[in-house]
C-alpha cells in the first residue's frame, strides 16, 4: 500500500499542486463554523451535554481531515477524511438510538454493528445484482446511502412514540434528512458539473453537510433539553 499515492476525486483538482483544490479546501470552514455553534450549544445546556459536546469535536475533525484531502490529495489524507466521517455516523446512530427510542445499551450496540455490516455489504452487494460499478456511476456517494436509511429510520420510529417530544424530534430529524439528500446531490453531481462550474459542487456538500451536521448536533441537545 502506497500512503502518497496520489488520489484525484473531484472535479476542481487539475493537477497534484497543494492548492489545486482552493473551493473544495476552503468550504471547508464550513465544519469549524458547525462544531463552534454545536459546541457552544451543547456546553450551555444545564447540565452540558457531554456527549454533544464530544460530536461537535468530531465535526471539527471532519473539517480538518477533509481539508488535509483536498489539499494534499494522497492515500493518507483521503482516511483522515473518510474515517472522521464514519466514526461521527455510527457515534450519531448510537446517540440517536438510545436517546431518541430509547434502546438499551445492548440493542444500541447490536444495531450499529449491523447497520456497520450493511455498509460494507451494500456496494458489493449492488455492483453483483447489477454489474455496474456503482462507486464510480454514483461518484463514490453510494457510501452514505447507509446513513441515508438510518437516519429516516429513526425519524420515522421518533414519530411513532406518542410523546410529543419525540414526534417533534422526529419531524426536525426529517427535515435534515431532506437537507442531507439535497447535500448527497450536489457531492454526486460533481464531476458532471465540471463542464458548466469550474469548481464543481463539491464545495457545497461541504457547507449543506455542515449544516447537517450541526442540525443533528443541536436535534439531540434539543430533545434532552425537553426532557427536563
Amino acid at each position: 500500500m502506497d500512503w502518497f499515492e496520489p488520489v484525484r476525486s473531484y472535479c476542481e483538482r487539475g493537477g497534484p499542486q497543494f492548492w489545486a483544490e482552493p473551493a473544495n479546501a476552503l468550504s471547508n470552514a464550513a465544519f469549524l463554523v458547525a462544531a463552534a455553534a454545536a459546541a457552544r450549544r451543547a456546553f450551555v445546556s444545564e447540565p452540558p451535554d457531554r456527549a454533544c459536546l464530544s460530536l461537535s469535536a468530531l465535526i471539527a475533525v471532519v473539517g480538518v481531515g477533509s481539508f488535509l484531502f483536498h489539499t494534499l490529495a494522497v492515500y493518507w489524507s483521503m482516511l483522515a477524511d473518510v474515517i472522521p466521517i464514519a466514526l461521527f455516523i455510527y457515534a450519531y446512530l448510537a446517540l440517536a438510538l438510545h436517546r431518541f427510542l430509547r434502546l438499551a445499551p445492548v440493542r444500541v450496540a447490536a444495531a450499529v454493528g449491523g447497520f456497520s455490516l450493511f455498509g460494507l455489504a451494500l456496494t458489493p452487494l449492488l455492483d453483483g445484482l447489477t454489474g455496474l460499478d456503482i462507486a464510480r456511476l454514483s461518484n463514490g456517494s453510494i457510501d452514505y446511502l447507509p446513513a441515508v436509511i438510518a437516519l429516516f429510520g429513526v425519524a420515522w420510529a421518533a414519530t411513532r412514540r406518542p410523546e410529543e417530544r419525540f414526534v417533534g424530534t422526529g419531524r426536525r430529524l426529517l427535515g435534515i434528512g431532506v437537507l442531507f439528500l439535497t447535500s448527497l446531490a450536489a457531492r454526486t453531481v460533481d464531476q458532471a458539473a465540471c463542464a458548466l462550474l469550474p469548481a464543481g459542487t463539491h464545495p457545497l456538500w461541504h457547507v449543506l453537510n455542515a449544516a447537517v451536521l450541526y442540525g443533528l448536533v443541536a436535534t439531540a441537545i434539543r430533545h434532552r433539553q425537553t426532557a427536563g
